[in-house]
């Protein structure tokens, strides 16, 4: 079903049962999975390969040319999964590198004027709020939560089950598991509500609580010491502890404290 309105480059690829409503535009060498939705006015372009069941809401503008200064011409890609909601006035540019493409997971939902930069990489069931913005190479995992007009410095991680309050400046790692809010941000505690709606066993959160206290209060404030203490407990067995300390190691701007 496609109004007779939008425009759709005959070297486009259109799965089963896509609609495209009116005033949209989807260029070459896009591709659109089955039961995908265009409301009206989106523009689709690049090389962007969608999954099925997308739906983009008027206005969003997907697959846009990277605004990297360091960007030679080169055809580079966006990759988008399965079940994505992009709302109003959402952007998403493709990568810079041919190499490395812009990707974003399945079962997510970036709400209105959120945008995602240049080679991004997301995973699956996060949420962007409305005015979200995210730099360049930044990695956002699992379950992770970004409220209203947050910003991320490029090259920073958002780790899994975390959650960020809104007008947050975010310039170093998010710990997965973690409340980080402010201006500039600050690690504030255990993501404790959002683990329990997940189905998290209280053991694990527990471990998890001993462990923010450990890395996050002591007053010495030594974070290698606090995980060397970490990994000689039994706490560490716990697959969560184990994944946030891994987390933190493999931390080159650092993690927000």
């Amino acid at each position: 079903m496609i109004h007779p309105t939008a425009i759709v480059s005959p070297l486009a690829s259109l799965g089963r049962n896509v609609r495209i409503g009116p005033f949209c535009i989807v260029g070459a060498n896009v591709e659109l999975g089955d039961d995908c939705v265009l409301h009206s006015h989106v523009v689709l372009e690049g090389h962007s390969k969608f999954g099925r069941g997308n739906e983009f809401c008027p206005f969003a503008a997907i697959g846009g040319k990277t605004q990297d200064l360091k960007y030679v011409g080169d055809p580079t890609y966006l990759e988008v999964g399965d079940h994505n909601v992009f709302r109003e006035n959402c952007t998403v540019h493709r990568g810079t590198h041919e190499s490395l493409p812009t990707r974003i997971g399945s079962h997510n939902l970036l709400l209105c004027y959120s945008h995602v930069a240049h080679d991004c990489q997301l995973g699956d069931h996060i949420i962007l709020s409305n005015s979200v913005g995210l730099a360049g190479h930044i990695t956002v995992e699992d379950y992770a939560i970004v409220s209203g007009v947050a910003a991320v410095h490029q090259f920073c991680r958002i780790g899994k089950h975390s959650i960020i309050g809104g007008c947050s400046k975010v310039v170093q790692d998010v710990p997965p598991f973690m409340i980080v809010d402010g201006n500039p941000a600050t690690t504030r505690g255990l993501n404790i509500i959002g683990l329990q709606r997940r189905g998290f066993a209280e053991d694990d959160i527990k471990a998890l609580k001993s462990a923010y206290k450990k890395l996050f209060l002591k007053k010495d404030g030594n974070l290698a010491t606090s995980i060397s203490s970490l990994k000689a407990t039994h706490a560490a067995d716990t697959p969560q502890v184990a994944y946030l300390l891994q987390f933190i190691e493999g931390s080159e701007r650092g993690v927000t404290r």
